[in-house]
């Protein structure tokens, strides 16, 4: 789902990052409260949550993509799209200080070799440059990727509080871009057939990923779950160069090669089961 992200991005025509933000992650949000509501269940029931997952939920959902935005306009897009990708690495190396969590060296090279991959692809082949006058930028991604590996790392402490709660995080972070729209940025609203893929970004995107990315976090292997991660960018060029957005290439191959190595290697525990030995939960 998050690799449709570029291209339901494009097709949305020039709309302002936060009010598309606003109008998409509002979809999700009308959607969970209308399910609530049409099963009978009461609202305010589900707004009752403790300030620590109020702080995970809306800091990772607005915070994680203020902070894109905010790095896109300050450093070149290449650079700062490889930086924050880092997060997935994140995830997998801060999954060690998770309770009943145990790092092995397979997971952290995975991840690495899944990042090559990625670097390749977003890269177009290595074709990059950091430069020192982007520094700012670049430290915005950094905090970027920070953010998002926290949101999925520390998720998993609070494997209790039901996915669909991920609803009033896309609200929260809709009311927030809205703000953010006003305060900072001109209107101008979709025309035609562009809702269409605004109404798409919100149901797959930034609608349905992040609930099963929030119960993958909470109930799956969250090791593999960091290097899989890592095909987003890959299927997003993938998908742009079939309808015609992006040329095809040989990094594109290659960085497929890598991306399942690494992401089969990270998820080793999953594929390979030891005689005798227990399917391992979480």
């Amino acid at each position: 789902m998050w690799s449709t992200l570029a291209l339901f991005t494009t097709l949305a025509g020039p709309v302002p990052p936060f009010l598309l933000e606003a109008l998409a992650f509002s979809v999700p949000a009308l959607a969970t409260f209308a399910a609530w509501l049409g099963r009978g269940e009461r609202l305010f029931d589900k707004l009752r949550l403790p300030w620590r997952v109020w702080a995970l939920g809306v800091g990772g959902l607005f915070g994680y993509h203020a902070l894109y935005f905010l790095a896109m306009q300050n450093a070149p897009p290449v650079e700062a799209s490889l930086i924050a990708y880092l997060s997935p690495l994140m995830i997998v190396l801060c999954s060690a200080l998770l309770p009943g969590e145990r790092l092995r060296w397979w997971h952290a090279v995975g991840a690495v070799i899944a990042l090559a991959g990625a670097f390749l692809v977003v890269s177009d082949g290595g074709r990059v440059a950091f430069h020192a006058a982007n520094a700012f930028g670049y430290g915005i991604a950094f905090a970027c990727a920070v953010v998002w590996s926290a949101y999925s790392v520390l998720s998993r402490l609070f494997g209790e509080v039901p996915s669909d709660r991920v609803g009033v995080f896309c609200a929260a972070t809709a009311i927030l871009a809205a703000f953010c729209h006003v305060l900072f940025e001109t209107t101008a609203w979709p025309q035609g057939w562009s809702w269409a893929a605004v109404l798409a970004l919100g149901i797959g995107p930034v609608g349905a990923a992040f609930f099963t990315w929030d119960h993958g976090c909470k109930h799956g292997d969250i090791r593999a779950l960091g290097a899989l991660f890592y095909a987003a960018p890959l299927a997003s060029t993938v998908l742009l160069v079939l309808f015609g957005r992006a040329e095809a290439s040989w990094t594109v191959a290659a960085a497929a090669v890598l991306i399942v190595a690494g992401a089969a290697l990270a998820s080793r525990d999953l594929l390979v089961s030891r005689p005798g030995a227990a399917p391992a939960v979480g």
